[in-house]
């Protein structure tokens, strides 16, 4: 008996700091890396869902701008942080699903981040230029077998969500499109709006101002349904292209090694955060759906989603630097 009460008393002693750690979180300041810079999406998902997860911990949560190499730079400095929950990150599609597979990165997602929650996910718009003689999926099919090779399609540069959704969009559809890279989605869209391109998917917000104007004509959403904020756009499932689903997705982590007691912490004032009326409100106008899963949904969903990408990169023959 007394060997017994020894060893649980040790038990209780390697237990106790990770016990206080969950009593005691968060007891300072939480910084919130995103890595792209202040005003995009994934900025702004990430402040408006921040600021009210702050309300709800009781504690400042301080959003920090990390952008370099299309995310990858800020969410490699949440995988090599401390892994105590008071650096973490939302980070997007192409950092935490895509890179990996496009370019040599520091991290392994799955391996060196633990997934908190899935916030959000944004789809992506195909459309085409006003001087692109089509209307509908069907008859930009038509002008593209029509002219193999001679229409091309604009992305925010190589490896991006856009321009892999073109390449899915090519196998779907059996079409020859040639891909025009940018340095980002504005010189794509200035260019897309004077006919020197012919097409692009991007981000919903990012195009629906130029869609309103009438300056961009929109053929369909890369998704099963239609959504809220484009209610006369037809999803790619509606035309026939069910498999040609292309979301852009916002997800928090922390690093790997975080106790699953503040994970728990973080992903309960996240989730509540996220179904907060006032947050859905100023959400919705980014043409964002927002989610809210368990850290083992999220985790499953980005392996799935990596798997996805990973063999568009591969059945394309996109160019990589691994």
């Amino acid at each position: 008996m007394k060997l017994i009460g020894r060893l649980a008393t040790g038990l209780i002693v390697l237990l106790s700091p990770a016990l206080c750690v969950a009593q005691t979180f968060p007891s300072k300041t939480i910084r919130l890396i995103v890595p792209f810079t202040a005003g995009g999406p994934n900025d702004i998902i990430a402040r408006v869902v921040g600021q009210r997860m702050s309300e709800i911990l009781k504690q400042t949560i301080i959003v920090e701008n990390r952008e370099g190499q299309g995310g990858v730079t800020g969410t490699d400095q949440v995988a090599r942080a401390k892994p105590d929950g008071y650096t973490i990150a939302v980070s997007s599609a192409g950092a935490l699903a895509i890179s990996p597979s496009m370019q040599k990165v520091a991290y392994d997602t799955l391996r060196d981040l633990a997934p908190i929650t899935l916030v959000a996910k944004v789809p992506e718009m195909l459309v085409v230029a006003p001087n692109v003689p089509a209307n509908n999926m069907q008859e930009l099919l038509a002008l593209a077998k029509k002219e193999p090779g001679k229409l091309n399609f604009a992305s925010s540069g190589p490896g991006s969500l856009p321009h892999l959704a073109g390449e899915l969009f090519k196998l779907t559809a059996k079409v020859d499109i040639v891909h025009v890279p940018y340095r980002g989605a504005a010189p794509a869209v200035n260019d897309l709006l004077s006919g020197q391109v012919q097409m692009v998917f991007l981000d919903l917000p990012v195009l629906l101002p130029q869609i309103q104007a009438g300056g961009l004509k929109p053929i369909a959403v890369g998704a099963a349904k239609r959504v809220p904020s484009a209610p006369s756009v037809p999803s790619t499932a509606e035309v026939g292209m069910p498999s040609l689903q292309v979301e852009n997705w916002y997800g928090m982590v922390a690093p790997a090694g975080t106790p699953q007691d503040v994970i728990a912490i973080l992903h309960k004032a996240a989730v509540d955060a996220i179904k907060d009326p006032a947050v859905a409100t100023k959400l919705s106008s980014q043409g964002a759906t927002l989610v809210g899963d368990t850290p083992d949904e999220f985790r499953a969903f980005i392996a799935s989603e990596t798997r996805k990408w990973a063999t568009v990169i591969r059945d394309a023959g996109v160019p990589t630097e691994r």
